[in-house]
Parts: structure tokens; C-alpha cells; sequence
């Protein structure tokens, strides 16, 4: 029996690291891998039904607090976005010097993806450099040390990076211990391939002849007040959960009501017809999420609840733990093949592979590996969601990021994870 579930899991994860070449849509193969490795752990000879259904119940809570969580995220950040609320950012860039905007996107990027997440970082960010950046070189340069710094900076909060959302979700990490131990090791990984750039970079940049159009005009106080209140809703989500001791997801959909009800009061009141004309509602909004995306972690997650309700996740520790030993190898190893797969699966096994009765919250392993997942799909164009958002809308090349981009990514990586082991070491006493 895992043996099939162990081929079964390898050939739609074949499949979904080769979509681009097979054409099949990930999210469908991770559905069919989901739910046939449940099919075949409960049709194998030998298997407690009854106890098997209580395990796919209990998947199936953890499950829908993440599906639900990324539901409100997503919902939140396409209003802000329709309502051109991040403009209020954008706007306020005036520089021409390519390394000054250089600088200014890499720490805005940064910490915005701490506060979003990196995918939608990255999404806002290329839009700003379309209305800035004519040279197509140039800009493939800046967009990509924007996919270094939204997943750098989506590595040290729980909202930055789904990994890390994650974890944070399954109580192995907490808000205040993982933005301590991982804001100074993810700044190392942006800034030494940001050093390196800055060497690099010499000159003026060129503007485009057209500008970009950021979506229907709006008062500048309604994109503000909607900007504000967003970001505010999704700041405000990790104090929620530690005042309440209630599922994240709760404070999420409760964002998510609040800002329902403001956007409707607000036209109604004040902007009568404007809410149907400019199709600015929630509802249009829920239209608009990526559901694709939602049904993928869907099908990954049951995948892996499969595996390791059936003992393989537990068997592959065990393996790793006598072949490699060191647990700062085997997380440094994960970061790399991160940037070959996705980092969701990645993360996602290894929560089923280690006990938390034998890695308690905040302990060294899941810590690094929420910066090991979070940073090291930066070394591939291909290794994170905002390296893939990138590559789609600005046709750049794989080889192209691979001969410019990954060898300076890859030494930021490392001089990051050398920073917090020894960090870790330096102060064992905090973990």
C-alpha cells in the first residue's frame, strides 16, 4: 500500500512540476492525487475503515482553517486592489536613478509582501515597474530582485508566505518569535543579492512612452480609506487569534464582513449607483479570487494528510534523521528543492514527517524551515509563486534568471541560513 501511495504521490507531483509542458492544469492534478492516494489508503487490504474516516475528518478540519483563511486573505487584497488602494504607494516613487529605484522597490517589495502576501507584493510590484521601466533588460532586473525580496520578505511574518501562514496555522510557529529569529536572517538574503545588483546597475532609467492604467478613477479618500482599512484588517488577523484563542480563519471572515459592510455603507451613503456602475463590490471581488489556486491547496493537502496518516511522512523523518542526522542540513536541503517544487507541499510534509511532542512551537526547526521555504524558492524563477507570477507576465526567460539571477540568489540564501543558525546558537536560550 506505500508503495502505490509513494508512486501515486510522485507521478502527479511530476505532473504538476511539468505543467508548463504537459499543459494540464495543476489544481486538477492535485485533486485526482488527493483524493485517489485517500482511495487507495482505504481499499487496501487490511484497513480500518471506521479509523480511517476518522482521520480524514479530522485532515479535513486542519484543512478548511487554511482553504478558509486564504478565502478572506485573497477577497481582502482584490478589493483593496480594484479600489486602486495600492496606488497610494506606487505614487509616491519619483526617483530615475536605477539603483536609488532599485533600492526603493526591493524595500518596499520587502516589506509589503510582510504585510500581504509575496504573490500579490509581486503582482502590485510589476505593475509599478511597467509604468516606470521601459528597457525590457533593465526591467527583467528589477522584477527580479522583486521575486527575491516578496519571498524574503514573506519568510518572517505569518501573513507574508502561505508556508509560513501554515505553520503559524499549526501552531508550530508563533507571531512574535518568528518575526524576531527571521527578520535579520531574511534582510541578509535580500541584501546580498541586492549588493550585488547595485554594483551592477549604473545610470538612468528610461519611462515608458505610455503610462499603465491602474482601473477606474476613484475620490482620492475612498482608495485611502479602503487601503487603510484593509491592510488594517489583515495586520489586525494575528492579534485577533492571540487575544481569542479562536482559528485564524475566524478573525479573517470577520475582516472580511467588516469590510463587506463598510464598502456598502460607504456608497450607499455617500456615492449613490457608484458601487453597480463600477462593479467595486465584495461580491465582485469573490468573483475574482483565484478558486484554481484554492482547490490546488486543496488536493496537495489532502495528499499529504494520505501519506502521513499511512505512515510514510513518519518512515521518511526517521530515514533522514539516520542517513542525514543534523536537522540544519535537512532544512537547508528542503530550501533547495523548493526551488525545483513547489514550497507548499514541501512545508506540508514536512509537518506530518516531525512531532511537535519532540519539536514544540517556535523550536529551531520550524523556524528555519519557514525561512528555508519561504527564501529558497528565489534561486529558480520557477521555485515560488511570485517567481511564477513574474515569469507569466513579463514572458521572461528561465535561462535568463538562471545565468543572472540564481547564483547571487542562492548566496543569499546561504548567508541567511548561516545567520540564523548562528543566531540560534548565539541565543539557544530564546527558542
Amino acid at each position: 500500500m506505500q508503495t502505490a501511495l509513494i508512486i501515486l504521490f510522485l507521478t502527479g507531483y511530476a505532473a504538476i512540476v511539468f505543467e508548463h509542458i504537459l499543459k494540464v492544469n495543476k489544481a486538477g492534478v492535485a485533486l485526482v492525487m488527493g483524493v485517489l492516494c485517500w482511495t487507495v489508503f482505504i481499499l487496501s487490504p487490511g484497513a480500518d475503515t471506521e479509523g480511517i474516516l476518522h482521520q480524514i475528518n479530522e485532515e479535513l478540519s486542519d484543512i478548511a482553517n487554511v482553504l478558509f483563511f486564504l478565502v478572506g486573505a485573497m477577497t481582502i487584497v482584490e478589493v483593496v486592489d480594484s479600489h486602486g488602494g495600492f496606488r497610494f504607494v506606487t505614487d509616491r516613487i519619483r526617483t530615475r536613478n536605477k539603483r536609488g529605484l532599485l533600492w526603493t522597490i526591493s524595500l518596499i517589495t520587502f516589506f509589503l509582501s510582510a504585510v500581504l502576501d509575496n504573490l500579490t507584493t509581486t503582482i502590485i510590484m510589476i505593475s509599478l515597474l511597467n509604468k516606470l521601466v521601459e528597457e525590457e533588460e533593465d526591467r527583467w532586473l528589477f522584477v527580479s530582485m522583486v521575486i527575491i525580496s516578496a519571498n524574503a520578505g514573506g519568510a518572517w511574518t505569518p501573513m507574508g508566505d502561505v508556508t509560513t501562514t501554515m505553520l503559524w496555522i499549526g501552531h508550530q510557529v508563533t507571531t512574535g518569535a518568528i518575526i524576531t529569529k527571521l527578520f535579520i536572517p531574511s534582510v541578509v538574503s535580500l541584501l546580498v543579492p541586492l549588493a550585488a545588483f547595485t554594483f551592477l546597475m549604473r545610470g538612468q532609467v528610461a519611462a515608458p512612452k505610455e503610462t499603465i492604467s491602474y482601473g477606474l478613477p476613484l475620490p482620492n479618500s475612498i482608495r485611502v480609506s479602503v487601503l487603510f482599512l484593509g491592510v488594517g484588517i489583515l495586520v489586525a488577523v494575528p492579534v485577533f487569534k492571540a487575544v481569542t484563542h479562536l482559528p485564524p480563519f475566524t478573525g479573517m471572515m470577520l475582516g472580511v464582513g467588516i469590510l463587506w459592510v463598510f464598502t456598502g455603507a460607504l456608497y450607499h451613503r455617500h456615492h449613490g449607483g457608484l458601487l453597480k456602475k463600477r462593479r467595486l463590490s465584495v461580491t465582485r471581488a469573490l468573483h475574482h479570487i483565484e478558486i484554481s489556486t484554492i482547490l490546488f491547496f486543496l488536493g496537495i493537502l489532502l495528499c499529504v494528510g494520505a501519506l502521513r496518516c499511512s505512515g510514510i511522512l513518519g518512515g521518511m523523518a526517521q530515514w533522514l534523521e539516520r542517513a542525514v542526522g543534523n536537522e540544519g542540513v535537512i532544512v537547508t536541503i528542503i530550501g533547495f528543492v523548493s526551488a525545483v517544487v513547489d514550497n507548499v507541499p514541501l512545508v506540508a510534509a514536512a509537518q506530518g514527517m516531525y512531532d511537535m511532542g519532540t519539536h514544540p512551537t517556535d523550536c529551531f526547526l520550524w523556524e528555519f524551515l519557514a525561512y528555508a521555504a519561504g527564501t529558497g524558492g528565489s534561486m529558480l524563477i520557477i521555485g515560488s509563486a511570485a517567481g511564477v507570477a513574474a515569469m507569466g507576465l513579463q514572458k521572461m526567460n528561465f535561462i535568463w534568471y538562471l545565468k543572472k539571477v540564481s547564483g547571487w540568489a542562492v548566496l543569499g540564501y546561504l548567508a541567511g541560513a548561516g545567520t540564523y543558525i548562528l543566531e540560534n546558537r548565539l541565543f539557544p536560550g530564546a527558542h
